[in-house]
Formats: C-alpha cells, sequence, structure tokens
C-alpha cells in the first residue's frame, strides 16, 4: 500500500522537517503509533545537537535511548499502555537478524545509524518498569551502555559495510562499525532513501510517505528475558539525533553458555575487592562449570606512535585502578580503517568489576576515558572464553 500525505500535514514539514523510525523489531514508537498514541513516530527526535561528524560526541538529554517525542508529549523510555511491558521479538544469542526502519520522503538527512544493546541489566531495567520515569542522569547512563554496545555491521559475515561518501578519511565519522546512508546530495539512490532502494510508501510515515532502510545484525553473546534493542540515526543535513527502542528477549544460543546480565550500575571507582554477581545464570547440569574465564577486551581507538592503551579497574587482574600496574593492549591486529587494540585476561568466574581504557604516551602520561566507568560481570558456566567489544569514549 502506498501511504500519501494529506494538505493538513504539510505544514507539519516546515515544523519538524519529517524524519524516520525504527519498524523491525516493533520499536515503543511504531506500538504508540499504531495504538493512536503518537501521531508522527519519525518525529522523535533530539535538537538541536551537533550529531556530525564525531558520531558519539552528541548527547541525547531527555531522549534517552527509547525517544522523545515533544510534539504528542510522550516519553518512549518509560513503559506505557501499549509497549514496554513484554518483548515483541525473542532471539538467540549469536543470531543474525533482519532490522529496518523507515525514513519519511521529505525527511531524509543522509548520515549513518547504529544499533546497540546494553549488557546492564540493572540499568536497562528502569526502563522496563511500569510508572517509573527514569531521571535524566539514568537516561544518560543508559544511552553511554548502549553507545558501548554498538553491534557492529562488521560482525555479520559478508555484509558489505563501507565509509560515509559525506565523510572525509581522518574525520571521527570514518568508520565502518556504524551502517552509512549513501551520499547526500546524490543524483538517484540517494542518503537514506537509497539503502534499499525501496519504493515510496514501502512504510509508512505521517508526513510524505516513506522508504524502507534494511540492515542485517547480529545479536550478541548475552541472554536477557527483558531488554531493549536501542536505534539511533545520527542526520548528516540537520542538527537532530533520531533514537528508539524494541523490547525483545535473548535466549541462550546453541553455541556456547552467553554472558549474564550484569548486576549493577556505577559511576564511582569500586573496592579493589571482587565481588560474586547473585545475578548471574548458574551452570547446565550437563557440563562442568569452570572457575575462570579467559576475557578478551577490545577496545577501538586510534592512537599515534608511541602510545599504548591499557585496562585498568577495580580488582588486581586489572592493577587496582593504578595504570603501572595495569596490563597492556596489543595493537597486533590495528588498522586505519579497525583500530582495534586487544588483551585478553583470566579472571574468576562471577566476578563483577568496574574498569576503564587509559592511553599511555611514551613519556608516561596517562589519559583517562570519560565518565562513567564501565561495568562487566564475568559469566558463569561452561564457557572458558568471553569476548568484550568497546570504543574509547
Amino acid at each position: 500500500m502506498i501511504y500519501t500525505s494529506s494538505v493538513a500535514l504539510l505544514g507539519v514539514v516546515s515544523l519538524a522537517n519529517a524524519h524516520g523510525y525504527l519498524t523491525i523489531p516493533k520499536s515503543r514508537v511504531r506500538l504508540g503509533f499504531e495504538a493512536g498514541t503518537d501521531t508522527c513516530p519519525e518525529c522523535t527526535i533530539q535538537e538541536p545537537v551537533s550529531p556530525w561528524p564525531d558520531l558519539d560526541a552528541a548527547l541525547v538529554g531527555r531522549n534517552g535511548p527509547c525517544g522523545y517525542n515533544a510534539r504528542v508529549s510522550v516519553d518512549y523510555n518509560q513503559p506505557g499502555k501499549a509497549w514496554g511491558n513484554e518483548p515483541v521479538a525473542t532471539y538467540q544469542a549469536g543470531d543474525v537478524i533482519d532490522v529496518q526502519w523507515c525514513v519519511d520522503n521529505n525527511g531524509d538527512h543522509g548520515g549513518m545509524f547504529s544499533y546497540r544493546i546494553c549488557q546492564d541489566q540493572a540499568l536497562v531495567d528502569k526502563f522496563l518498569t511500569p510508572g517509573y520515569l527514569p531521571t535524566d542522569a539514568e537516561k544518560q547512563a543508559a544511552e553511554d551502555c548502549f553507545e558501548n554496545g554498538v553491534l557492529d555491521c562488521t560482525d555479520v559475515s559478508g555484509q558489505t559495510c563501507g565509509f560515509n561518501p559525506d565523510c572525509q578519511q581522518g574525520q571521527p565519522c570514518w568508520r565502518n562499525d556504524w551502517f552509512t546512508c549513501n551520499a547526500f546530495q546524490a543524483d538517484s539512490r540517494r542518503g537514506c532513501q537509497g539503502v534499499d532502494g525501496a519504493a515510496l510508501g514501502s512504510c509508512k510515515t505521517t508526513i510524505a510517505g516513506g522508504y524502507t532502510v534494511t540492515k542485517k545484525i547480529k545479536i550478541p553473546n548475552y541472554v536477557s528475558n527483558h531488554t531493549l534493542l536501542s536505534f539511533r540515526w545520527n542526520s548528516f543535513q540537520t542538527a537532530q539525533i533520531y533514537v528508539n527502542c524494541a523490547d525483545i528477549r535473548i535466549t541462550a544460543g546453541s553455541g556456547g553458555s552467553p554472558s549474564p546480565p550484569a548486576a549493577s550500575s556505577s559511576t564511582a571507582a569500586t573496592s579493589a575487592t571482587p565481588t560474586i554477581s547473585k545475578s548471574a545464570t548458574t551452570a547446565s547440569p550437563s557440563c562442568t562449570p569452570v572457575s575462570t574465564v579467559s576475557v578478551t577486551f577490545n577496545d577501538l581507538v586510534t592512537t599515534s606512535v608511541g602510545q599504548t592503551i591499557k585496562i585498568v579497574g577495580s580488582i588486581p587482574q586489572l592493577g587496582n585502578w593504578d595504570p603501572s600496574a595495569a596490563p597492556s593492549l596489543s595493537a597486533s591486529q590495528y588498522t586505519n580503517s579497525n583500530p582495534k587494540w586487544s588483551a585478553t585476561v583470566s579472571l574468576p568466574a562471577g566476578t563483577t568489576f568496574q574498569y576503564k581504557f587509559v592511553n599511555v604516551a611514551s613519556n608516561g602520561a596517562v589519559t583517562w576515558e570519560s565518565d562513567p566507568n564501565r561495568s562487566y560481570t564475568v559469566p558463569t558456566g561452561c564457557s572458558s572464553t568471553a569476548v568484550v567489544d568497546a570504543k574509547w569514549k
């Protein structure tokens, strides 16, 4: 079916420029639209911001990871009657799935977009509690967590992961972990509308009709009975960011024991004594649980000759917050297009801790990542390995 706008809606274009929203899996915004609560699902926007060229720099404010639609005064970070109370889709850890969003015909601003999962369950739970509206600080903490959990384009074998033609090499947007739209000023297949090459009306918007934008993502090695998949689109043309979320369930895959939900979220440096998470999943009776896990920490960070990346944290294995005692990451896999630093650390199963990456210059000067601290719980179960992917913040 082809959707068209009415004359009465034409004035909306000048007010909000029109836009896009997550459709598969069904986002809270889409559910609000289907329920009649939201009259412009593509208008869930954070503005004004500076979304380009540094994709990670702009804060989302009250929009949080799920979106706030000022047009209809609906905050999707809080469960409502028609959304947020139960998962809309169930996936297995390790699944490769199709995801889709809808861009309005008058609101294709180009740029780049990503899908993210935050593995701090205690923090995500604040967005799943009926009647509770997360604070602005909790929204930003969650957004930071989601930004650390980007589901890279490159995670899916065979998927084309190029660089945005509107970005220049050397700019922060020169990265292929996020998904990219086509050239904004292209004669055909322009911007985000050109990703699928879909017909006008292939998805529904309320302003000028929409086009689908489809990609594939890989569900991380993580289990949760109810968590969130967040979508973020950084506009190239306008000072706008669009964020939506969908309620999903992730079950254990067939390839091993996924990481359990993290026990807590905090921005303070904690004691050096590790704690055992009470929420960690128990081992299956059909296997022998391991006592230690080799955890590989990957950090994407562009460095200069002579600089070293280290991981420092609240446990002895990570130096007890002392950079001089912290393990160094290796740059053996580092390339200009994929500046990966990596280290594998043997840690007791079930240990919960906080950490940061630091950049140590050749003269010994230490540069710390920005707050808040990262947190992680070493998985319990039968798998002796785990991987944590991150990007410098």
